[in-house]
């Protein structure tokens, strides 16, 4: 009789291991680091693409220095942020490095106005050419984060969920934060329309 109690307890205790999701954190953190890598990325390859499209427009709109230059400025910040592991559990940091990116991204569209204002570069086929790229690394990084909130949000609930948040607990897995937007009221308001003027 001691005999089967004592397998009894050893089966108990290896069907509740198998089921406490150590390995499936594993896994989602994994997941998310890898899907903000590739957030990271595609940030890096627009920040790349920056330096040839200033000096690009530069060479057609020299008076539009202040611009320029808070492109440039805003490039160098979101270059100079570290990104780290410790950024994806560090709701602060996390913000920062979103806000860095939201200036460089408001400085990008300021510039691409300007380029609006000068028909012969609008002809340059090389600024079209870094036009065409940089528009389709901002297409990347929307859905790069789009794949970053979805590996989130799969983490998280595997992080709340009865029993495996026990384990997260015990093993120190909270909950991460997702990409936010910033100024998420002033964008979800209509946009004004004035057909007046």
């Amino acid at each position: 009789m001691t005999k089967l109690l004592k397998w009894l307890t050893i089966a108990a205790l290896v069907s509740m291991l198998s089921a406490c999701g150590y390995n499936d954190f594993q896994t989602k953190d994994e997941a998310t680091k890898a899907a903000w890598s590739e957030v990271v990325n595609q940030y890096q390859r627009r920040a790349d693409l920056i330096p040839n499209l200033v000096n690009t427009v530069k060479g057609y709109a020299s008076h539009e220095r202040e611009t320029l230059e808070a492109v440039t400025k805003a490039r160098a910040a979101a270059t100079s942020f570290q990104i780290t592991p410790e950024v994806l559990n560090d709701p602060q940091a996390f913000q920062k490095f979103q806000q860095v990116q939201g200036e460089l991204s408001s400085a990008l569209s300021r510039l691409m106005a300007i380029s609006e204002n000068y028909p012969q570069l609008k002809a340059d086929t090389s600024f079209r050419d870094l036009q065409s790229q940089l528009e389709g690394t901002e297409n990347r990084i929307t859905v790069a984060r789009q794949r970053y909130i979805v590996s989130v949000q799969e983490y998280n609930v595997l992080a709340r969920s009865f029993p495996t948040n026990i384990t997260a607990k015990v093993f120190g897995y909270p909950v991460k934060p997702s990409f936010t937007v910033e100024n998420e009221k002033a964008i979800s308001a209509p946009p004004a329309v004035n057909f007046g003027k």
